[in-house]
């Protein structure tokens, strides 16, 4: 039975993750700051392991790597979906800002150093990165800025990776329904990304946008990045953009 790290697992995109490998027979080892509430999840799920983890202390990610290594000896998974957002203003207060950058981009990077390793030893494995539409177009401040150094690193992991036997991918929800978007109806909900994650833990991809139609909107705006300067002019600071959970 193949086991998959998913952090941010106590709600949103990272819950609805984890129950969905789980009913399909993957040992999820399930990763979050809120221990109660992780532990109540872990017992809905067959299999499911709870590892309480601080993704901001590089000691816990250590502790949350062997724990996942522990079970079978093996690592074949890791879903890097911890994510905090915030005021999109560059005015934002260092605490917001180093928030982010400790959560959304220096946790990533210190899981895949700690489980690349492993999965060389045993040529195999799938890395997926949950980032952000967000990361293809700027109108979020620093939690754009996160997300655009997700996207890169992403690409350079890959790329570093290539002949490993090891897949790399990201995976970039749009808006998607939930505590983030109280007042968007109609949106989507959390199962389009975990639907998308677990394609990519099986069958590794360079990226993925989630709804699929918001790749016409990064292409509009890469293609024609005055238009974008003017129909965000003035709005993005006002925007808050919040992704998971710690």
């Amino acid at each position: 039975m193949p086991v998959v790290i998913v952090t941010g697992a106590s709600s949103g995109i990272g819950r609805v993750t984890a129950e969905r490998l789980a009913r399909n027979g993957v040992t999820v080892v399930l990763a979050a700051r809120r221990a109660e509430k992780l532990e109540a999840i872990a017992a809905e799920l067959p299999g499911a392991v709870a590892v309480p983890t601080d993704v901001r202390d590089p000691a816990a990610i250590e502790a949350l790597v062997s724990r996942a290594v522990a079970l079978t000896g093996r690592l074949d998974g890791l879903v890097n979906n911890a994510g905090v957002g915030g005021v999109a203003s560059v005015l934002a207060d260092d605490d917001a800002i180093e928030g982010m950058i400790q959560v959304n981009l220096l946790a990533p990077i210190r899981l895949m150093r700690a489980v690349v390793p492993v999965m060389r030893a045993q040529n195999s494995g799938a890395i997926v990165n949950v980032g952000s539409i967000a990361g293809e177009v700027g109108i979020s401040g620093v939690y754009s800025a996160t997300k655009f150094a997700l996207r890169g690193m992403t690409d350079s992991v890959r790329r570093e990776l290539a002949g490993t036997g090891i897949g790399v991918t990201l995976v970039e929800p749009g808006y998607i329904a939930g505590d983030a978007n109280p007042n968007r109806p109609g949106l989507p909900g959390p199962e389009i990304v975990a639907a998308a994650v677990e394609k990519a833990l099986r069958r590794p991809r360079r990226r993925v946008m989630v709804p699929a139609k918001y790749r016409f909107a990064v292409l509009a705006a890469n293609a024609f990045p005055a238009l974008a300067d003017r129909m965000y002019a003035g709005k993005a600071a006002g925007k808050t953009s919040v992704k998971g959970r710690l």
